[in-house]
């Protein structure tokens, strides 16, 4: 990878990293379910001008759209909103790769290989490393709903995994390839009409009114980058990336989105974790890199014993 585009990956999975910090931020004007509507009415409105509609069927745009922006989405901004650390959840909801697997293993029939196992039990561990104080009075306790909720939000991240390989085939056996910002620009008409049902369950029509009324500087650079930066950029960058290079050189590095996100929650946020919760995140990360990495690692290994 080139200079130039090893910038663009790292700035990708800084802005990424950061964009939880940023959730916070816009939490603190803009109630949960109403903020995430913003984010994809301002995400899909303007690009869809420009971006061509992706060669799949509307059920999967639509499915796609309901699992993450109405799934993933609502479930973590709702648990961030009720006291869910934007630092610990930008590694929480790195489990969604494991549930990725498991939703593979039960949907796709793909066998689990002993690495992959191997680090979904690792994982397993940090969760309940950095769950282990939930629900307690201690002040470095994250709330037993917010941590559910956003576990919940990891496992719709992998259920849309799994329409995205389903989108995909459909798409190959049309003769074309799926464009990622694609599906993701289009997908996002879906969340906003559902997304304003739950805020209307959650928040009078007042209180979202006056949200829209009193926008602040800080609520509209919440909208903003979660809608360009985190959404359009960072999905265009990527799939421009994934595009050129192998996957092998470009999904690595998203394993940095937490490392920055626990560094922006820190240093905007003050946000202070436990010894455990660190433990537990790292642990997490071992167990992706495992999960994602060992069977090559150990290959190496003996064959750099063997010569």
């Amino acid at each position: 990878m080139n200079r130039r585009d090893l910038t663009l990956a790292l700035l990708v999975v800084t802005v990424w990293g950061a964009n939880f910090t940023v959730i916070k931020l816009g939490l603190s004007g803009i109630p949960p379910m109403l903020l995430v509507a913003l984010r994809y009415t301002f995400a899909a409105i303007p690009a869809i001008a420009f971006v061509k509609r992706p060669a799949v069927g509307w059920r999967y745009i639509v499915a796609y759209g309901m699992t993450v922006g109405v799934g993933q989405f609502a479930c973590l901004f709702y648990a961030m909103n009720i006291g869910m650390p934007a630092g610990v959840a930008s590694v929480v909801l790195q489990s969604q790769a494991f549930f990725t697997l498991l939703f593979a293993a039960i949907l796709l029939k793909e066998t689990l290989k002993g690495m992959q196992v191997i680090g979904l039990l690792t994982a397993g561990l940090g969760l309940y490393f950095i769950g282990g104080n939930v629900g307690s009075n201690r002040l470095s306790s994250i709330p037993l709903g917010p941590f559910l909720l956003t576990l919940l939000g990891a496992a719709f991240w992998g259920i849309s995994n799994i329409i995205v390989r389903y989108a995909w085939k459909q798409s190959e056996s049309c003769g074309e390839k799926l464009d990622m910002l694609s599906l993701v620009v289009w997908s996002s008409l879906v969340p906003p009409l559902p997304l304003m049902a739950f805020a209307m369950m959650l928040d009078t029509p007042k209180t979202l009114l006056d949200a829209v009324i009193n926008l602040n500087v800080l609520s509209v650079f919440a909208v903003l980058y979660l809608a360009f930066c985190a959404t359009l950029f960072g999905f265009y960058t990527w799939s421009m990336l994934l595009a050129k290079y192998p996957a092998g050189k470009v999904a690595p590095l998203s394993l940095l989105v937490p490392i920055t996100g626990l560094i922006t929650s820190q240093i905007v946020l003050g946000e202070q974790l436990s010894k455990m919760q660190w433990l537990g995140g790292i642990v997490i990360l071992l167990g992706l890199i495992i999960s994602n990495f060992g069977g090559s690692l150990i290959q190496r290994i003996f064959k750099t014993k063997g010569a």
